[in-house]
């Protein structure tokens, strides 16, 4: 306060004396005092007049400022208390009227404290309480500001919250919007240009489709161009597991229908749309083969997800026809799975080509796009020695001979002597070729011609017939005395034709099918000299014939025979052959001792069907030159062929013949009747494995036929292979115009 202020000078006593009035309206005081003091007064009173108005005036303007400055911190409160509210930091509050604030509440209700605002933009505002009744101040009357010390303090607000700084939060949102713009423009930088080849391959991938081409398989054909086997137009159905759109256990039971296969096989390749390793699946058969009328069903579906495609379904016209040797195609690449079509997949197959394509989300191909294609190199054919017409009629002999002796399995064939050609190659039993996986048991898909061995019994006497003559052990016409039976390691070898101790021709031996004279040649002839003669045979080793999987059998080294084994091998035991083995000993004999290897492939064609000149290596692939002329080689003299090929007719034409039963009417044939073993897991097997293995005509052969079955229930060669031996050679001999005989079947003297 100033000196001139007036609550300074005031006298406790002036209110009561200013009280008093004159009738002129003056104080007693007043009127007491001279002009002087009048006018020292007056001007007194207009000092402290204008020091009012100055104290009003300011007061108004602080008024004025404080309540400019509330205004705002006000605004700045509620700008914080929302944005609070929006970040959900605090609940939100019901704001306060500005018209009701504490500072106006102040003023309603009395004096406003405040003090100047803080540098921290904190300003508490406080109510000064009522101690008392407020009386309305005497007009002109200096207003009271607080406790006669001085002005009463002023309080700072205690809720306002701190001002914001606009200035900084434009810098603040400026800055942001800067970071946001590098950082966009920096991934821009790396989608543009850093990864833009990684992402348009990896874009280029899911656009990007490649379907299989599937090469025309070649055909496998007759001697006379007829189709065995052959490829026609069909659809293959495949999956895209990404692009399906409908459920996979619904399009896996819809298909299911549709293409013969059950839907828990289906619906996995449907749904699974990556490897185990995480590889992405875009392409996944179903089913190949399909018929294209069933293509077009599913086509009819409209899921993106399934492909159909062009591809080929293996035609087999015979069915069962040669089945065991054609063999069978399958898999996702219909590939070879058996017999020839397994042999010679490499060079059937060909080279499968690719389509590569963009499609859309439809799965329809986008014009213009990305578009490869690599053509498929069709494969090529092959073509047998085996004769349609002759394969179907052996295999309905062989078929009503296994049916009728109650055999468990057996084969027939024929081959052309001199060629090792094989006309015709049966087995039973035997599965469609159409239909290959419609079996009841895999040994359907053997054949047994070139695959099961077993001892091959007195068939076998031939090749120690062949020897004797050769080694000059007997003559053609000789004679030597045969006991009942003979002692070999022990056990007792008997003749099953009772003659007692007789003195037997070479030609009753044979016709008789002695085991004493066979056992006596074979010692004559010495064991090592019989291996020798068995080898140059083509016993132990496959033939080469061309069938996957053609066995060897088994023959014993003269090392590991056994003291029964000089009396069970020359009858043909303790020793396993096949079929095919055996019928090639006899083509030996009939080619006057040239043991020719049997062939079953005639030619290899190309994909126009014209003889390629060469053969096959180990991996398919053709050799250029001219085709290789058959293995060959003399085993035994013609002389000596010539002999036994006549000799070999008494089994058939003498009385006592134990293959009486295979005469044949206007021909004459020659040949051996056999019952041998099977062995199974190191043992024989009950029955017997009888066989008769021949050739005709017998003064001219042309033609070998081979009958084996096996017959669980037991029996003679002669008695259960002889019927068909003779049917096979009546229709072979028939079909190929074979002149008959103009002169009689020859006498033969049994007994010496």
């Amino acid at each position: 306060m100033t000196e001139s202020d007036p609550r300074r000078r005031r006298d406790p006593s002036s209110i009561s004396r200013a009280r008093r009035y004159t009738p002129r309206g003056r104080t007693v005081r007043e009127a007491a005092e001279g002009p002087e003091d009048n006018r020292a007064r007056e001007n007194g009173a207009r000092d402290r007049e204008a020091a009012r108005r100055e104290r009003n005036r300011t007061a108004k303007q602080h008024e004025t400022d404080d309540l400019a400055a509330l205004r705002r911190r006000e605004a700045a409160a509620r700008s914080r208390e929302r944005r609070l509210r929006e970040t959900g930091t605090i609940p939100p509050e019901p704001r306060t009227p500005r018209t009701q604030s504490k500072a106006t509440t102040s003023r309603a209700t009395g004096s406003v404290k405040s003090e100047p605002v803080r540098r921290t933009g904190t300003v508490r505002t406080s109510t000064t309480r009522r101690t008392g009744t407020v009386k309305p101040q005497r007009r002109g009357a200096p207003r009271r500001t607080g406790r006669a010390g001085g002005p009463a303090p002023v309080r700072p607000l205690p809720s306002l919250p701190r001002l914001g700084n606009p200035s900084r939060r434009l810098r603040m949102a400026a800055a942001f919007v800067m970071i946001l713009l590098i950082v966009s423009g920096g991934r821009l930088v790396q989608l543009q240009i850093t990864d833009s080849a990684a992402y348009a391959a990896d874009a280029l991938n899911q656009r990007l489709t490649t379907e299989p081409l599937p090469a025309e398989r070649g055909s496998i054909m007759d001697r006379n161009g007829n189709r065995l086997a052959y490829s026609i137009e069909a659809n293959y159905i495949a999956v895209d597991p990404a692009m399906v759109k409908s459920d996979p256990a619904q399009l896996a039971a819809t298909l299911a229908q549709l293409l013969g296969r059950p839907a828990s096989e289906l619906e996995p390749l449907i749904a699974t749309e990556q490897t185990p390793q995480g590889e992405d699946i875009r392409f996944v058969y179903l089913q190949r083969g399909v018929d294209l009328a069933i293509g077009d069903e599913i086509r009819e579906l409209e899921d993106p997800g399934l492909i159909i495609g062009d591809d080929e379904r293996r035609v087999v016209p015979g069915h069962d026809l040669a089945a065991n040797v054609i063999g069978f195609t399958g898999g996702d690449e219909g590939e070879g799975l058996g017999g020839l079509e397994a042999a010679y997949d490499t060079w059937l197959s060909g080279t499968d080509g690719s389509v590569s394509y963009e499609r859309s989300q439809t799965g329809q191909p986008i014009p213009g796009a990305f578009y490869r294609e690599e053509e498929a190199v069709p494969g090529k054919g092959i073509q047998l020695t085996l004769d349609a017409d002759l394969q179907f009629q052996v295999q309905k002999i062989l078929e009503a001979t296994v049916t009728e002796h109650d055999a468990e399995f057996g084969s027939a064939m024929v081959m052309e002597v001199g060629t090792g050609e094989m006309l015709a190659m049966a087995s039973t039993p035997t599965y469609d070729a159409a239909n290959p996986f419609e079996v009841d048991d895999t040994e359907a898909y053997r054949d047994y011609g070139t695959q099961a061995t077993v001892d091959p019994g007195s068939i076998h006497k031939a090749i120690v017939f062949a020897a004797a003559l050769e080694e000059g052990c007997i003559e053609a016409d000789g004679t030597m005395a045969v006991e009942q039976s003979i002692n070999k390691g022990g056990v007792w070898y008997e003749d099953g034709y009772q003659h007692g101790d007789a003195v037997l021709s070479l030609a009753g031996i044979i016709a008789q099918s002695s085991n004493v004279g066979t056992i006596q040649l074979a010692d004559c002839i010495g064991k090592e000299k019989l291996y020798e003669y068995q080898l140059a045979f083509g016993l132990g080793a496959p033939t080469g014939v061309g069938v996957a999987g053609e066995s060897s059998g088994i023959l014993q080294e003269p090392e590991n025979w056994s003291g029964t084994s000089e009396g069970s091998v020359p009858i043909g035991h303790e020793g396993t052959a096949t079929i095919m083995q055996m019928a090639a000993v006899y083509a030996t004999i009939a080619n006057d001792g040239v043991w020719v290897q049997p062939t079953l492939v005639d030619h290899l064609l190309d994909a126009e069907g014209n003889v390629v000149e060469g053969t096959l290596d180990e991996d398919g692939n053709v050799v250029e030159g001219e085709e290789p002329e058959p293995e060959t080689r003399q085993v035994i003299s013609a002389e000596t062929a010539r002999n036994l090929q006549y000799l070999l007719q008494a089994p058939i034409a003498a009385e006592t013949g134990t293959g009486r039963n295979a005469q044949l009417e206007n021909y004459h044939l020659a040949g051996k009747t056999g019952t041998g073993s099977l062995v199974v897991d190191g043992e024989y097997a009950p029955g017997n494995v009888t066989s008769f293995v021949g050739f005709a005509p017998a003064e001219d052969p042309q033609y070998v036929v081979a009958v084996s079955v096996y017959v669980p229930g037991g029996g003679g060669g002669g008695s259960t292979t002889g019927e068909a031996f003779k049917e096979i050679n009546e229709f072979a001999l028939g079909y190929f115009g074979v002149r008959p005989a103009t002169e009689p079947a020859p006498a033969f003297d049994i007994w010496g």
